[in-house]
């Protein structure tokens, strides 16, 4: 059981539930939309092995009692595996998100959430990440500007870098990012999606660098 603190949709916390329960009936919660960035620029996308795109570093519920940048944290380290001072994630907004879908055994999964979206600085080094190759398959790792430039053309690509865990050690090298590699839903944009992430990650390190 996985309980989750439950809200009406003003945000007012209404008491806990699980989260079975949650997706079944329609509940409002909270999730945590987590970001890691360095001090060069460069953004990190996760890729998840099972479909293929390019999304958020990491991403889940916020879990009942929990605060969103403990939770921030935890998703960090249980997705990804390394630990960082959550404390210094900085927020970038508040969305809310509404999703019904209906999953294979004709259940509807109904999502009412409170997306909190968190930025945070990290530049140790990639030996840190220790994610299971089986549910991650890299992280990509794009520099914000020209991510935002590839988003509003909407076409072509970029020069990234990608990350691997492997048995003998984690690597870094060089690759080519096309704009579709990025997981864009029906209905949304890749600005809409992740302009504000890349946008408050340019405003934070011209605001250090100075």
């Amino acid at each position: 059981m996985e309980l989750l603190d439950i809200y009406d949709e003003f945000g007012n916390h209404l008491g806990t539930e699980d989260r079975s329960i949650v997706h079944r009936d329609a509940l409002w919660h909270k999730t945590v939309h987590c970001w890691l960035y360095n001090k060069e620029g460069y953004v990190y996308f996760q890729r998840r092995k099972e479909e293929g795109t390019l999304y958020t570093t990491a991403s889940g519920h916020i879990q009942a009692g929990e605060s969103v940048k403990e939770g921030f944290g935890r998703e960090i380290e249980e997705e990804i595996g390394c630990k960082i001072n959550y404390e210094n994630a900085e927020q970038v907004g508040v969305v809310k998100f509404v999703l019904d879908r209906e999953n294979k055994d004709g259940s509807i999964f109904r999502d009412r959430a409170f997306a909190n979206v968190y930025v945070c600085c990290f530049d140790d080094d990639i030996e840190a990440f220790k994610y299971d190759p089986n549910e991650v398959s890299a992280l990509v790792l794009v520099k914000a500007h020209e991510a935002i430039d590839l988003f509003e053309q909407e076409k072509g690509s970029i020069k990234g870098k990608i990350i691997t865990v492997t048995e003998e050690g984690n690597s870094i090298s060089d690759i080519d990012v096309d704009f579709k590699d990025f997981l864009v839903n029906q209905g949304e944009t890749a600005m809409g999606k992740y302009g504000d992430v890349l946008r408050k990650v340019q405003e934070i390190i011209e605001r250090d660098g100075k």
